[in-house]
């Protein structure tokens, strides 16, 4: 299954280098060397990697010009889950969604979405109601279940 890292968002030089705008929390497992992404549904593999500002800049194998990748600018960046090798313990942000919600032993609802302040402020849907991810206490996956910290006036 191809997860959604990212939007490649322009390009930087001409021999190809490209943006990508990523707030992907795994970007140590996606953007090495010889690591493939997909844009456009278009395998490439990682040529090199760096950051540059707020950037996530990577060169791909075969691309040489703008040329070659100007095309696909503004495309969605995917990988295969299978290729980010998480441990046991590691979760994708997406595998929260349908979890039910609870604080202290109440059933509160459901997570029916996840949004995002920033690269470092993730929000749960839950009700229609964004909660900060700081208020998780704990994740079990395996029950499906969020547990929540009592805050009053939440959900």
């Amino acid at each position: 299954m191809k997860i959604l890292i990212g939007n490649y968002v322009t390009t930087h030089g001409i021999k190809g280098e490209i943006r990508i705008k990523s707030n992907f929390k795994y970007k140590d497992k996606v953007f090495m060397v010889g690591n493939k992404i997909y844009l456009d549904n278009q395998e490439f593999i990682i040529n090199s990697y760096r950051v540059h500002k707020e950037y996530d800049m990577v060169t791909l194998d075969g691309i040489n010009n703008i040329n070659d990748i100007l095309p696909l600018k503004g495309s969605l960046v995917y990988v295969e889950e299978s290729d980010l090798n998480l441990k046991s313990d590691e979760y994708l942000d997406t595998d929260l969604i349908g979890c039910l919600v609870y604080i202290e032993d109440a059933l509160k609802g459901e997570v029916t979405d996840i949004e995002y302040l920033n690269k470092n402020k993730m929000l749960l849907k839950v009700n229609n109601t964004l909660v900060p991810f700081e208020l998780v206490k704990k994740i079990d996956l395996e029950k499906r279940e969020i547990i929540l910290e009592k805050v009053d006036g939440l959900l």
